[in-house]
């Protein structure tokens, strides 16, 4: 193992300064946008940070000449804090849509809601920051990556080329396949597969980047899609055993109908037991944590010059966690003052445990259980909620306390991440947290947009945008509020995806991915991930750090932005 090297900093630099922090929310807006909108996509969310330092470099040191290394730290900070609410809403306000419930909340209550999880997650992390990174040294792979950008001034000028150029190469083919309205190859029928096998390809240059980006940890995925319609689906059709449409009465080899009859709900049964066995897997991080706050208190770490101010981190744990009961007594007009400040003690009390559980697993792993967190956490607070006599408001007030919690768990794991890549290039702790706080309040406000525009023009949870998570959340829902589910299927699923993410952490997730999406999504994936490997093999993996990665960063950032574009203007066209 490798002893990580820290910059020690020397006189006075740039770094909190006010270019720094508008290039972060310039940065932030849109790759909360691309990353947001790959999310309701693909139903999981990568990285934002070294996008933000790739783009950082090309506008503060390429656009503005200005060399500081750390004032380009604070503003991929600033960026990725805006970035951290597209997983914490993405993967929980979808399913308040897909329950049918879209007119039945407040969209800026919950907003204000997101914002004071974000401040809770913030205020609750740092006071850990010296003994998870300057005593334990957690690796946190994500952190150190974007530290190696920061510190190769050339390199990441030049990957800003790159990556802009990706995104125009990309934003221009989906805008002609928008245009036009084929998005879709039937490569299967050219060559005369069967139909159930559905080799139908989305032609999706965005779907490619994220299977570039994620490589060899993309496998599991692709294994999941194949395995449903190039070994299952043969299979069912050798033995006769396709399932009978029940709107029909009549069997059905329609690939669209294997996959909601069968395939989808195993899948979202995976991405269930998945993500509670991760939960179950992370008991000894669990301890760890419980060990690291005991030292941190110790140490007094939460004192140390270096940080914010004690005082001003209790008055803002204080005023956000009021913010989180004022939305939980204000969710819905059913919820009694009492109901509503237990949901609030309850939520907040899991965004303290939970985020620093994530940060300690994604310093050890560089994998977040975010999603199981997020399914404990509602599951909770409709336990807490049940009992208004309204299945309605109690969902309704469950789901958005969770997205509160949700971007809460967010911000913690970004923001250690940020705090390890401001340790190794020498930032100010105190600058870094700071910055943390002026990101945070702006990502709800562009995710609740971005999903009010997007569920208009396309629908949440159809094939446009599957949103996986919040399909999932929403079963679960279902499930606990006594709904019409198939539950063998989702037990069977729940069962695989927990024995899969006992073998390895995450893998239950991920290949339950692959059962519940599209096929033809895991297809365009699929040549992405193997792109990858070649090239990895054949160039090392330096050229894919320095070209390919900064191009599939673009591939993301392109076709997202034109989509949501042309969702904008789908709206406008019609009003």
């Amino acid at each position: 193992m490798t002893q990580e090297t820290r910059t020690i900093r020397h006189g006075p630099y740039p770094e909190l300064t006010w270019a720094a922090i508008l290039v972060g929310y310039f940065l932030g807006v849109i790759i909360a946008i691309s990353i947001g909108y790959a999310a309701l996509i693909l139903g999981f969310s990568i990285e934002g940070s070294e996008l933000a330092a790739i783009l950082g470099f090309g506008i503060l040191r390429g656009i503005m000449r200005r060399n500081s290394i750390i004032e380009n730290n604070i503003a991929q900070t600033v960026a990725s804090a805006v970035n951290g609410a597209s997983s914490g809403m993405m993967f929980s306000v979808p399913a308040i849509f897909i329950l049918g419930y879209g007119t039945d909340f407040d969209p800026v209550l919950l907003t204000f809601g997101a914002i004071a999880g974000a401040f809770l997650g913030i205020g609750f992390i740092i006071p850990l920051r010296k003994q998870m990174i300057d005593y334990e040294r957690l690796t946190y792979p994500g952190g150190v990556a974007v530290a190696t950008i920061l510190k190769s001034p050339g390199a990441g000028i030049h990957k800003a080329m790159l990556l802009v150029g990706g995104a125009l190469f990309s934003g221009g083919l989906h805008a002609i396949s928008q245009s036009t309205g084929v998005d879709n190859y039937d490569l299967g029928a050219l060559i005369g597969m069967p139909g159930y096998m559905n080799s139908v390809w989305y032609l999706s240059l965005l779907t490619v980047g994220v299977g570039y980006i994620a490589g060899k940890g993309g496998v599991a995925f692709i294994v999941g899609g194949y395995v449903c319609y190039f070994f299952l689906a043969p299979m069912l059709a050798g033995f006769d055993l396709f399932p009978v449409d029940p709107g029909t009465g009549q069997v059905t080899e329609d690939p669209n109908a294997l996959r909601l009859l069968l395939f989808r709900p195993v899948g979202i049964g995976m991405l269930i037991g998945g993500a509670i066995a991760g939960v179950a897997m992370a008991f000894p991080m669990i301890l760890s944590a419980i060990r690291s706050m005991q030292n941190a208190a110790k140490s007094e770490a939460a004192m140390s010059q270096d940080e914010m101010p004690i005082k001003l981190l209790y008055a803002a744990i204080i005023g956000a966690a009021i913010l989180l009961a004022v939305m939980a007594v204000l969710s819905t007009e059913k919820m009694g003052l009492g109901r509503g400040l237990v949901m609030a003690v309850v939520g907040t009390l899991w965004v303290w445990i939970a985020g620093v559980i994530l940060s300690e697993a994604i310093g050890r792993t560089n994998w977040s259980p975010l999603s199981g967190m997020t399914l404990i956490a509602v599951t909770i607070l409709i336990f807490i909620a049940n009992g208004m006599g309204d299945d309605t408001a109690t969902v309704v007030a469950a789901v958005m306390v969770g997205a509160a919690a949700c971007v809460a768990m967010s911000q913690a794991t970004d923001l250690m991440l940020d705090l390890k890549t401001g340790y190794l290039v020498g930032a100010t702790p105190r600058k870094q947290q700071l910055g943390q706080f002026f990101g945070a309040w702006l990502g709800p406000i562009v995710i609740i947009v971005l999903i009010f525009v997007l569920h208009e023009a396309y629908v949440l949870g159809s094939d446009k945008l599957p949103a996986p998570q919040g399909q999932a959340l929403a079963s679960m829902v279902n499930g606990i509020m006594g709904g019409d589910v198939p539950t063998q299927k989702y037990m069977a699923g729940a069962g695989l995806g927990a024995l899969l993410s006992i073998f390895q952490p995450g893998l239950g997730i991920t290949v339950g991915l692959g059962f519940y999406l599209p096929f033809n999504i895991v297809l365009t994936y699929s040549l992405g991930t193997l792109l990858r490997v070649v090239l990895d093999r054949k160039l090392g993996h330096a050229h894919s750090e320095n070209v390919g990665i900064p191009v599939a960063a673009g591939m993301i950032v392109g076709e997202a932005l034109v989509g949501v574009g042309f969702a904008i203007s789908m709206i406008l066209a019609a009003v």
